[in-house]
């Protein structure tokens, strides 16, 4: 392995800051994920250090670094970066191959990505600023609902209810939360009107055609958010190996080709 080199992929997403290695096979070696926190170069750095540490590698094994997500410019150590909405394509392509449309569920935005067959951005749309239709809103509903977010999946999984939550703003729908909780609604169906409409403003962001991915933290954790999609637009929906690292591996497939392109 001394004679190997490897790349770094760092996401700093508003919610989690995610790290990968990748070797020049493009093969994933390790990969860390904590709470982005306060300090964006202080949360980079430990993702950093982590994730070189679990693939049991020196410093010097890593030849370029490419960070991307909202806190990208923060990492000083970065060799380059990227913008989300390109690392997020990156990723996502290099595991499908083909003309397909991303949909990237994070902590404060959502984005839809699309792509031809030769994985040129075709165009692409966030929602706006608002925590409707993001992991933020189903963390409102968790704290509302004082449920860990790991058991939400398996407790939505139980609902037989078809009723989205009418409000897409976080604090009318905790609004709505609390009148469900008086009238003695069932806590599965609560979260799966959450869920649903999450799944409600991300159709209404924009057309979804073709082969749906869908990425993020929420879909790595909650299952039936793909059922949900699934369901209402009648179609198959893929989702990578990796769904919450896609921007970081992404970001690290760049950092292999910026190696490439400066040594040849």
């Amino acid at each position: 392995m001394s004679n190997e080199i490897f790349f770094v992929g760092i996401d700093v997403g508003t919610s989690y800051v995610k790290s990968v290695i990748i070797d020049n096979n493009k093969e994933i070696l390790s990969s860390f994920v904590k709470r982005t926190g306060t300090s964006i170069e202080n949360s980079s750095k430990i993702a950093l250090e982590e994730v070189i540490s679990r693939a049991s590698l020196p410093r010097a094994a890593i030849k370029h670094i490419t960070a991307t997500g909202y806190g990208k410019n923060k990492v000083s150590f970065a060799d380059t970066n990227k913008t989300e909405i390109s690392c997020h394509a990156k990723g996502a392509y290099h595991y499908f191959p083909k003309k397909i449309t991303v949909i990237d569920i994070g902590g404060q935005d959502t984005k839809v990505i699309k792509l031809d067959e030769k994985g040129k951005i075709v165009r692409f749309k966030m929602n706006r600023k608002c925590a409707a239709g993001t992991g933020a809103f189903i963390e409102e509903i968790a704290y509302q609902l004082d449920l860990p977010l790991k058991d939400l999946n398996n407790l939505a999984v139980k609902s037989t209810s078809n009723a989205p939550l009418a409000s897409f703003c976080t604090v009318f729908a905790k609004t709505e939360i609390l009148t469900r909780i008086k009238e003695g609604e069932k806590v599965e169906d609560m979260i799966k009107s959450a869920f649903d409409s999450v799944i409600r403003r991300i159709i209404e962001m924009t057309e979804l055609e073709g082969t749906v991915i869908l990425t993020g933290g929420l879909i790595a954790h909650n299952s039936i958010i793909g059922e949900i999609l699934k369901n209402e637009i009648r179609t198959d929906i893929l989702i990578p190996p990796h769904p919450q690292l896609t921007g970081a591996i992404g970001a690290a497939l760049f950092a292999l080709e910026n190696y490439d392109i400066k040594t040849n």
